[in-house]
C-alpha cells in the first residue's frame, strides 16, 4: 500500500517506529493481533507450525504492511507468527488508530480495501500453485515475482515456502544454474 507524503504527515503520529532485530516474532501464533506493521527496512515472513514443523507462507518487504488481519479486525487468536528475517524497522499501528485512519481518509480506506483483494489473490495463487505446479516451476515463479528472496531469505524459509526440502530446493537450483 502507497501512502501519500501528505497522508504519511497527517497520520504518522498515530504510527510507532520500531528497529526489531532478526529472528523477532512480532505475533505469535495464538494470541491477538493487536497491531499491524509497515515495514520501512527488512524482510519478515508469515508461518505456522504444524506437527512440529514451521511452514512459511509468505514473506513481506519493504513498503508493505503486515498483519494476520483476521485477528486484527475480530479478534480471534491468530492463526500464525509473524517474524522478522533480517533487522528490520517497522512502523506498528494500533488498531483503534488504524480505524481511525479508514474513519478520516476515504482514499485510505479504498487503498487498504485493494490491498486485501490483492493479497487474497495472492494467497489464492498460492494455493492453486501448491495443488497444480512442480516444485521447479514454484520456485522459478518465486524469483521471477520477486528475485530479491534469493539474495535475502534463507533457503531453508524458501524451501518451506515452496514446500519442499532444503535438499530438493538445492537440486532445482543447481539444474538451473
Amino acid at each position: 500500500m502507497e501512502i501519500g507524503k501528505i497522508e504519511w504527515q497527517e497520520f504518522q503520529h498515530l504510527f510507532k517506529k520500531e528497529t526489531v532485530p532478526a529472528k523477532t516474532i512480532l505475533l505469535h501464533e495464538g494470541e491477538i493481533s493487536k497491531n499491524a506493521y509497515f515495514i520501512e527496512k527488512g524482510c519478515l515472513r508469515s508461518w505456522f507450525n504444524h506437527q512440529g514443523t514451521d511452514i512459511t507462507f509468505q514473506f513481506f518487504m519493504e513498503g508493505q504492511f503486515v498483519s494476520s488481519i483476521e485477528s486484527f479486525k475480530t479478534s480471534q487468536p491468530s492463526l500464525f507468527n509473524i517474524e522478522t528475517i533480517e533487522p528490520s524497522v517497522v512502523h506498528s499501528i494500533t488498531k483503534s488508530h488504524f480505524q481511525s485512519i479508514l474513519d478520516q481518509s476515504p482514499e485510505i480506506e479504498q487503498q487498504v480495501e485493494r490491498l486485501t483483494f490483492e493479497r487474497l489473490y495472492t494467497y489464492q495463487k498460492l494455493f492453486l500453485s501448491r495443488i497444480k505446479d512442480k516444485p521447479e516451476k514454484r520456485y522459478l515463479d518465486l524469483i521471477e515475482s520477486n528475485p530479491e528472496i534469493v539474495l535475502r531469505v534463507p533457503q531453508h524459509y524458501i524451501a518451506s515456502f515452496l514446500g519442499i526440502t532444503p535438499v530438493s530446493l538445492s537440486r532445482i537450483r543447481n539444474r538451473k544454474l
